[in-house]
């Protein structure tokens, strides 16, 4: 018996040609596969710190617009950067808010994924504050002292020991008589990371006793790793809520977090001195505050013609009515670039000038 060469209705021929059909319908109904899907709305994720201030761009536009064009969350920079360096299809997040520069890690991590044009825009400066509620006298920390009261094991005697103190007084009699109760960023925090850096890591190094220790991990675990006695707690990734606790705390408990959050509760708390300095906008912009940072925002630049109002986002953030004198971003806390180094950042936007360097080279 003879066959068909292409094996009848239902051979394989005729197979191809019926599965190319189906699937040249679906294509048209639904697009390629492969095909990044449209997005209507600027997904930005990252720093609580930073979160206020993006938020308050987010608002301005939909207010404009007549509804919400930007999405933010608050993750932390840590978990921020995971999202943010995960892919550059339309699943991930367009812009990522960091309350500290991106590391050699975050940005190879980047690079491997395939997001490899990337933005750095410096917005402004931060300033980390150990504050406690209103009312109380304000402390002068050392950064030494800070450290001797939060680190987990510290020097006696010539040994390294865990932490015996218990109150402040006992590290310095310049110091109130409260006890060591301090509420503070975790771990997936930009502003744990910058206080570890800042405060911890300087105050620790001022030891003799650590200064011998020639195994640089060593030093390192014994300068950045906080007590675990209660003397220090995590507090999360909710700024607000550190604020909350420190002012239903017992008299003393303390809070770091980012300066625009005691700009927002005057009434409530206040700030420690640090080395003699008081925690302010001119001191944190001049750099003359100990635990002053800057912030960015990093954005992915392909995505500025593949979603709707990234680009938009990016002006207003760098317009004057927000980050020029007297614009609604100083007003609720953030400390300012100055006018020449504004015009810079204005350039990178208007540009879209990418990274052309690894972080901390």
């Amino acid at each position: 018996m003879r066959r068909e060469k292409d094996g009848g209705p239902f051979g394989r021929k005729s197979s191809k040609v019926l599965i190319a059909a189906v699937v040249a319908a679906m294509l048209a109904m639904y697009g390629h596969p492969a095909a990044a899907q449209p997005r209507e709305t600027v997904q930005v994720t990252g720093s609580s710190t930073v979160f206020p201030f993006t938020s308050a761009v987010a608002s301005s536009i939909a207010r404009a617009a007549g509804g919400e064009r930007v999405q933010v969350t608050s993750t932390g920079t840590v978990h921020g950067f995971a999202q943010f360096c995960r892919g550059s299809n339309l699943q991930h997040p367009d812009v990522q808010n960091a309350s500290r520069r991106m590391t050699a890690g975050e940005f190879s991590l980047c690079v491997r994924n395939g997001v490899n044009e990337i933005m750095e825009i410096p917005i402004g400066f931060d300033g980390i504050v150990v504050a406690h509620r209103r009312g109380l006298p304000s402390p002068n920390f050392t950064l030494a002292q800070l450290w001797m009261g939060m680190a987990k094991e510290v020097p006696q005697g010539g040994r390294i020991v865990p932490n015996p103190f218990t109150s402040w007084r006992q590290i310095s009699a310049s110091l109130p008589d409260w006890p060591i109760s301090v509420i503070g960023p975790p771990r997936t925090s930009g502003t744990r990371d910058s206080f570890t850096e800042l405060a911890m890591l300087a105050g620790c190094r001022t030891f003799p006793e650590i200064q011998v220790i020639t195994d640089a991990a060593e030093r390192t675990r014994l300068c950045s790793t906080v007590r675990e006695d209660g003397g220090w707690v995590d507090g999360g990734e909710d700024d607000q809520a550190i604020v909350r606790r420190v002012t239903e705390g017992r008299d003393g408990t303390l809070g770091v977090f980012g300066f625009s959050f005691l700009q927002a509760n005057r009434e409530r708390i206040e700030g420690s001195s640090i080395e003699g300095v008081d925690d302010a906008a001119e001191t944190i912009a001049s750099g003359r505050y100990p635990l002053s940072r800057p912030l960015f925002l990093y954005v992915k630049r392909p995505n500025l013609e593949r979603v709707p109002g990234l680009k938009e986002f990016l002006a207003e953030y760098v317009s004057d009515g927000a980050m020029g004198s007297g614009g609604y971003l100083l007003r609720i806390g953030l400390v300012p670039v100055d006018s020449e180094r504004l015009l810079q950042v204005r350039a990178v936007v208007r540009d879209r000038t990418i990274m052309m360097r690894r972080p901390n080279d």
